[in-house]
Formats: structure tokens, sequence, C-alpha cells
């Protein structure tokens, strides 16, 4: 195309020169190519090193603020996920304050001795609860076990307790602490009540504080033992006696079957031991 372009001006000027129309240019005017004309029109890129700092600061503030955009973004992402976290806790919380709790029993704390020991009225510091016979590494437990508070009394619990055979007949008081036992005949917090499937434990001084189960040793297989509630008396049979240690707790286990363990210290005056006496259930009225 540039060849045909040539052609047609290169007839032009011969065209005008004929006719006396144009001048003859320089030689070394006339002989310069096309091209190099064309290309001194063409406007060239100025090089990189020629682009103004302005621009440059221009695209580094532009990145800067594309980077501000784009954090503000994600914290707003996070924030929002962060709510809806806050109140889905808040109405599993909310739930859950409605749900009824389920009730769970609390359990017994395991007695580390049995019940109403005590030294012996004629000993020099006269009687008093005998901290000795605890095993020295149980007697925080044993503290711990003091501390129980006492159940209000109910209509199901024990208030009464009649052994014909030895002529017992005394109150009974809930709680088996040396306070408790000072009244009457204690029961065990935490054993059954009378009537009920499992072990009613009742315990009571033989020397001192009215000697209640001073001869606790008599009873006989097939005695019988009367105990009253508020409204009702049940009458178990003794089905055995046994002598033994002070740590020997498990004559106070519970049971599947209604029975009534009777404690006492043993033997008279000495109070090293302690007397068990069992029965079973007869029957009520």
């Amino acid at each position: 195309m540039v060849e045909k372009r040539r052609k047609v001006r290169t007839e032009h000027l011969e065209r005008f020169r004929r006719t006396g129309r144009v001048v003859d240019l320089a030689p070394e005017l006339e002989s310069q190519p096309i091209e190099d004309s064309l290309s001194k029109s063409i406007p060239t890129q100025p090089p990189a090193e020629a682009v103004p700092r302005s621009q440059k600061a221009k695209r580094v503030l532009d990145r800067f603020l594309l980077v501000i955009e784009v954090s503000a973004v994600i914290g707003l992402i996070l924030i929002i996920y962060g709510g809806i976290k806050i109140l889905k806790d808040l109405n599993r919380q909310f739930a859950e304050a409605l749900t009824p709790a389920t009730l769970t029993p609390t359990a017994l704390i395991v007695p580390v001795v049995l019940p109403s020991g005590h030294t012996p009225p004629n000993s020099p510091s006269g009687a008093q609860p005998n901290e000795e016979e605890i095993p020295r590494h149980l007697r925080p437990l044993y503290q711990t076990y003091q501390q129980v508070p006492i159940p209000t009394h109910g209509v199901e619990q024990a208030t009464r307790i009649q052994i014909p055979t030895i002529e017992v007949d005394a109150p009974v008081v809930q709680g088996d602490g040396w306070e408790e036992l000072k009244k009457g005949v204690a029961q065990y917090i935490g054993s059954a009540n009378p009537g009920q499937a499992g072990n009613l434990v009742l315990s009571a001084h033989n020397d001192v504080f009215g000697e209640l189960f001073r001869d606790l040793d008599q009873l006989e297989l097939g005695d019988k033992v009367i105990v009253y509630t508020a409204g009702s008396a049940y009458t178990y049979i003794v089905t055995g006696s046994q002598i033994v240690e002070p740590t020997q707790v498990e004559v106070m286990a519970a049971t599947t079957d209604p029975i009534l363990t009777l404690i006492s210290c043993y033997p008279y005056m000495l109070d090293t031991q302690r007397i068990v006496v069992q029965a079973s259930l007869q029957g009520w009225e």
C-alpha cells in the first residue's frame, strides 16, 4: 500500500512539474522515505521513568484504601458472625432455664465409725466424744459428717421406740451426734424410715444420758421392737446380734429388705466396742 501511495504521489508531482505548478525539491528532502515522515508523525509512549511522581503516590494511596476497605468488610463479617453466635447462646440458655432440672439424689456421707462412741463416765476426762477411736486419716471426713444439717422432721420418720423385753420406751430424734444422743435414741441421717425398704439405723448410749441401750445385749431372737411414726406403729423381730469394732460401719449399709439396726457402746463402762442388734420387719398397724 505504501508503494502504491508513493507511485500515485510521484505521478502527481510529475504532472505538476510539467504544468509548472511546483518547484523541485532538495534532493535530500525528495529522497526522504515516506516511512520516516509517517513514523515521526506517530507519538511514542514516554519511558517509564518519565511517569510523574504524583501518579505513583496516587497508585500507592489507591492500594492502601483498597486494603482498608477489604479489612473493614472482613471486620463487619466477623462482627455479624459473633452477634449471631451470642444470640444463639442466649436462646440456648433461655431454653435451658425453662427446662425443669433433673433432680439427682445427694450422695450420703459414708460413716467412718459407728455412732454413740464416747469415753466412759468414770474416765479422768469424764464422758465425751471419743475421737481416738477414729482413724487419723479419716478424721477430716468425720468432721465433715458432723456438719451435715439435721433434716426437718417428717410424718414418716421415727418418733418413738419401745423394746418391751428390756423396758425401753424413749423418743427418737434425727441425727446421731453428741448433742442429739443426749435427747434420746438417735436415727442415722439417710437411713430408711420405719416400714420402708432399707436399713433403719437407731443408736443410744449405754452408760450415760439415761442408759437407754444398757441392756441391749440381753435381747434374744424373736424379741419385739416397736418403732412409731406420727401415724403408724411398726413391729420388728430380732434376728441376731454381734459385737464389732467401732470402724465396722458395714452394719449400717443400705439393704433391699426393711430391717432395723440398733447400736450402742460395749461393754458397759468400757465402751471400746459396739453391740449391734438387727431385726426384720414383721408388720405394722
